[in-house]
């Protein structure tokens, strides 16, 4: 499945910019089925819990996912960068170790393509103005507080979400909430 997935990755259906008509204008819809084909192309098949989280983020909601480990999540994921992209807008990922931001990061490049993912870490950036950028809490926590609403922030997928109620560190999720 992981060559089928390189295959599918290259293809035009990761790239959701197609799915804008000439005003830039994106339906949510068709967001929803590109995502849904391209998912099934791979393999996957949705679950429940999963379908409902997609329609809810391409729909514009904001959506908590607590699911048990190994039903999705980062599959859902992959669906807000997606309807981000989608939009033209930028897309966040955190997660509370530069380890897990490693991962994801080079399983995002896999999925959308280098040109499309960066990462930014408290010790070096790759591809900083990219529309998907991989970083811990903390650095978007500090993104938001230096440049408040005007920060270029249109999704944020943020990972390991427990970590709101650490009292050490979890105003790093509270902060753009």
């Amino acid at each position: 499945m992981r060559d089928d997935r390189r295959t599918m990755t290259s293809s035009a259906r990761l790239d959701p910019t197609f799915l804008r008509d000439d005003a830039g204008v994106v339906d949510p819809d068709a967001v929803y089925l590109a995502f849904v084909e391209w998912a099934e192309a791979t393999g996957i098949q949705l679950y429940p819990a999963q379908d409902e989280a997609v329609i809810e983020i391409v729909s514009g909601q904001n959506l908590i996912l607590s699911t048990p480990t190994g039903t999705g999540k980062s599959l859902v994921a992959v669906g807000a960068h997606f309807a981000a992209l989608a939009e033209g807008r930028r897309s966040y990922y955190t997660a509370p170790i530069k380890a897990l931001v490693s991962e994801k990061f080079f399983s995002l490049v896999e999925t959308f393509g280098a040109e499309n993912v960066g990462m930014i870490t408290g010790d070096s950036s790759v591809n900083a103005d990219a529309p998907i950028i991989c970083c811990t809490a903390e650095i978007l926590a500090n993104l938001a507080l230096r440049q408040g609403p005007t920060a270029d922030v249109g999704q944020v997928v943020m990972d390991e979400f427990h970590f709101y109620a650490d009292p050490e560190r979890g105003w790093a999720w509270q902060v753009h909430c």
